[in-house]
């Protein structure tokens, strides 16, 4: 029992290191290759974590050779167009100037009740208010309605909006995370000073951010006396 345990937290490290090779893009929407090969390695897995008979190395050296060639055609394809095209395919409109062209839909095999509905996930309740309608390669919809149905942009209204700035997470769960101090521009000194504000520790925060306008957010753990 103890060696199946051992051999399954073998695997699922293994996997981990394997999708973080893979890069950001296969835990997110995956192009047909890519979900091949998450599928595969998944199914590679599965089999020595079930049969505690099976050498651990039988299920490893399947799942890094997979890996491999997932490196190497992803580095081949970036300077190859047509291995590419081969690979992940090639985008399709499906709508152009508000038309539906039929014919694209019938080689992508998308019925128009499911463009219909995809239309719909993008706010859109009507095909005639769409001028370009795109199936991408890793089958996401982008919809550009007419400039017409488009809302209004601040530069429309002539508003001239606040500039952003991206908050920094200093302390999360009760967590410092003294890197990001030093990266906002803050010290301990500051760090101090917020918490006696609110009569706080860093044990008793869930959530501390600052961003570069000075606007702190503090939130209290609950359960925290």
């Amino acid at each position: 029992m103890l060696l199946s345990y051992i051999r399954t937290i073998v695997l699922y490290l293994v996997l981990i290191a394997v999708v973080r090779l893979m890069g950001k893009r296969q835990i997110g929407e995956m192009e047909p290759a890519e979900f091949v090969v998450t599928m595969l390695v998944a199914n590679l897995a599965a089999i020595p974590m079930q049969d505690g008979g099976i050498p651990l190395y039988s299920g490893l050296v399947p799942i890094l050779t997979v890996l491999g060639v997932e490196l190497v055609l992803s580095v081949m394809s970036m300077h190859s167009v047509k291995l590419r095209r081969l690979l992940c395919g090639k985008p399709v409109i499906l709508i152009q100037n508000g038309k539906i062209l039929q014919d694209q839909l019938r080689s992508t095999r998308v019925t128009m009740d499911e463009l219909t509905e995809l239309l719909r996930e993008k706010d859109v309740l009507s095909p005639d208010m769409v001028q370009y309608a795109i199936l991408e390669t890793n089958g996401n919809l982008s919809v550009f309605p007419y400039p017409k149905y488009q809302p209004a942009s601040a530069r429309d209204a002539g508003i001239t909006p606040k500039q952003q700035f991206l908050p920094y997470t200093i302390i999360a769960d009760g967590y410092l995370y003294r890197d990001n101090l030093r990266v906002a521009r803050r010290d301990e000194k500051w760090l101090r000073s917020v918490l006696q504000e609110h009569d706080a520790t860093v044990e008793k925060t869930w959530l501390l951010t600052v961003d570069d306008s000075d606007r702190v957010l503090w939130l209290k753990k609950e359960g925290a006396t």
